[in-house]
């Protein structure tokens, strides 16, 4: 193959969809693969992204996994390394975006790199190092009532601090409104002062291109996936339909969700108040060795056939807070991810052949509950969310087409509008 000229390690599964997405909008051939391969990637592409399942991992065990990947690109000829994290930057307390990065920093021998959530697109701004999640600071957002990883701190540069050794600075706003010359001007100047990793201001996809062209001899960036939109231009790569072509959709359409995100609940309640079928998990039945998958697949097979079902356990964060009040965080969250896995795989069984995935720890436990390896990436569906087509040993024509979609993302109609801008048929909701 040619060249690779990205290799990006992303720490979930749709954010690894979402880095994709933004490449190959912007003109990129891109493959997503479920972890590290066993075997060199023969095809040609433009870009790969390793899909880890890192962000709330023990900081050794996130790091372990991420210089795997590093190598395993390395070896494929990568010129250029991103480390992709969440828009909204969420971490746990220790970690694991700033061991990543410092573990990644000192492999690649680099003594400098950047880190940007920003996705404009998606409402996520950084200003004066302080990101914004639509009108709001992150920590005034639904991101503070995050079950695994809530954030109710606004100020990036106070959290990677809190995560490094390594001096984080600043290249506020009015630098990178000046253009490409003074971006690397500042970041000469932040070396000179012994600091190693910069936060990034960025308000608009303007500044993302000026930053891309800026960044293009660094080693090492590290970013959500708005960054990507820049970097194509530096390897003459311009925007073309060709690189997000998909075999035609087929089979049974249905919507897994787990994410408990103030978008994702919007979204549920508009599926179901558009009359869809609709099946609600309750953790707490699981809790009790009821299998409830098994139920659940009992109820969706005879109503496939009129439309996508939908089974979710999204709830609002007061009935998220009891649950693991009652059966700790790890326990619920292990559970519910197990059965909308075990639910996900059963409905490709069935003939389910459009599958939407909302949550990025389910996406990770579904795509690994059907034994998917790798996803060709294709059209967006909404900022972050594209389309994509994956081999699997569960579906009988041998592939599904898969949405693995970050909690946060997309208009309340997103479950509706994904699947008219696959294949449109009569009588959608």
């Amino acid at each position: 193959m040619n060249k690779l000229t990205l290799g990006c390690i992303a720490d979930d599964f749709t954010g690894a969809t979402d880095l994709a997405n933004n490449l190959v909008r912007a003109g990129m051939r891109v493959v997503q693969t479920i972890g590290v391969p066993n075997e060199a990637f023969s095809d040609e592409v433009d870009a790969i992204v390793v899909a880890l399942k890192t962000r709330t991992l023990p900081a050794a065990d996130a790091v372990s996994q991420s210089l795997a990947a590093l190598t395993w690109l390395q070896a494929q000829g990568a010129q250029q390394i991103y480390f992709k994290y969440c828009s909204t930057f969420d971490s746990t307390a220790k970690g694991n975006i700033g061991p990543v990065t410092d573990a990644l920093m000192d492999a690649l021998h680099t003594d400098f790199t950047i880190a940007c959530p920003a996705f404009p697109e998606n409402g996520r701004t950084v200003f004066k190092g302080y990101l914004f999640v639509g009108d709001e600071l992150l920590h005034e957002s639904g991101m503070r009532n995050h079950p695994l990883t809530p954030m109710t701190d606004s100020n990036l540069v106070r959290v990677l601090q809190a995560q490094t050794s390594r001096r984080v600075g600043l290249i506020d706003y009015r630098t990178v409104a000046r253009g490409v010359d003074a971006i690397k001007a500042r970041i000469e100047t932040l070396r000179r002062e012994d600091v190693s990793m910069a936060i990034v201001d960025a308000t608009s996809n303007d500044d993302l291109m000026r930053m891309g062209e800026a960044f293009r001899a660094m080693p090492l960036l590290t970013a959500g996936s708005g960054v990507a939109i820049g970097l194509p231009q530096n390897f003459g790569i311009s925007p073309q339909p060709q690189a997000a072509e998909l075999p035609p959709a087929r089979g049974l359409r249905a919507i897994v969700s787990g994410s408990c995100s103030t978008a994702t609940n919007a979204q549920v309640a508009d599926f179901i108040g558009r009359g869809g079928a609709a099946f609600a998990i309750d953790p707490l039945r699981l809790a009790e060795g009821i299998d409830v998958a098994s139920q659940a697949l009992r109820w969706a097979e005879p109503l496939l056939k009129a439309g996508p079902v939908l089974v979710y356990a999204t709830a609002a964060p007061d009935a998220v807070r009891a649950v693991q009040a009652q059966l700790g965080v790890q326990r619920a969250g292990e559970m519910v991810e197990h059965t909308l896995a075990a639910v996900a795989r059963g409905l490709v069984e069935r003939g389910v052949g459009q599958l939407v995935v909302a949550g990025g720890e389910t996406s990770g436990a579904c795509v690994q509950a059907l034994d998917i390896a790798m996803l060709r990436i294709g059209p967006q569906i909404a900022p972050g969310v594209p389309w994509c087509h994956a081999p699997s040993t569960h579906s009988a024509s041998g592939a599904v087409h898969v949405a693995l979609k970050s909690g946060n993302f997309g208009a309340v109609d997103f479950f509706a509008h994904a699947f008219s801008l696959l294949s449109p048929e009569p009588g959608m909701l």
